[in-house]
């Protein structure tokens, strides 16, 4: 009889510790109280793809192609890290900032690429931002035109400063006016997010 109650106590420890380690292992369902915003930084910044500097308009007859304004492209990627707080997986499903040169704002960029984040984790992304000495001109004037007036220079001057500069990271890049909007089961929040680099 005793041999009976030692099994009996033996089964029910084994049974009590498989519970816990049972409930220990499930997560948090996700509710507007309970899902903490994640974070949004900035990691780091790179020239991804460099051409140098020049420009050239649309009365230079090209060896090959038609006339037009063109430029050196410029490539950079923003390396942001995502950090999940919360006690379950939530999806990143897209983010989006205003790039900016000192106090220029330049181009908006994103990702829509989804991101699983895994509980208590954090996950790398970059957005690669493109950017052409036309563009970036007209987007001066039309999002800045009171500034650029005021710093003395024309357009044209600023680009080639931040082009020629950019490889030594001599002047501030923001990623301005973010916003990332994360998903976990139903239930939505939108995240603002603002970075310098350097």
């Amino acid at each position: 009889m005793r041999e009976k109650s030692t099994i009996f106590a033996f089964l029910s420890v084994l049974a009590v510790v498989a519970f816990m380690a049972g409930c220990a292992g499930m997560t948090a369902k996700p509710t507007d109280k309970n899902f903490k915003a994640p974070g949004v930084t900035l990691s780091h910044m790179e020239v991804q793809s460099y051409w140098g500097w020049w420009f050239y308009d649309a009365k230079i007859e090209p060896t090959k192609g038609k006339a037009g304004a063109n430029g050196s492209p410029l490539v950079l990627a923003f390396i942001f890290n995502v950090s999940n707080p919360n006690d379950f997986p939530v999806l990143m499903e897209k983010m989006q900032f205003t790039v900016g040169f000192e106090d220029f704002d330049i181009n908006t960029q994103g990702s829509s690429e989804a991101m699983w984040i895994p509980a208590g984790k954090t996950n790398q992304v970059r957005v690669i931002a493109v950017q052409d000495p036309a563009v970036t001109s007209g987007s001066l004037m039309v999002a800045s035109g009171d500034k650029v007036k005021a710093s003395g220079k024309g357009p044209m001057d600023l680009i080639e400063n931040w082009w020629t500069q950019i490889p030594d990271f001599t002047f501030p890049i923001y990623a301005r006016n973010g916003s990332a909007i994360f998903k976990a089961d139903g239930v939505v929040k939108s995240v603002p997010f603002s970075a310098k680099f350097p």
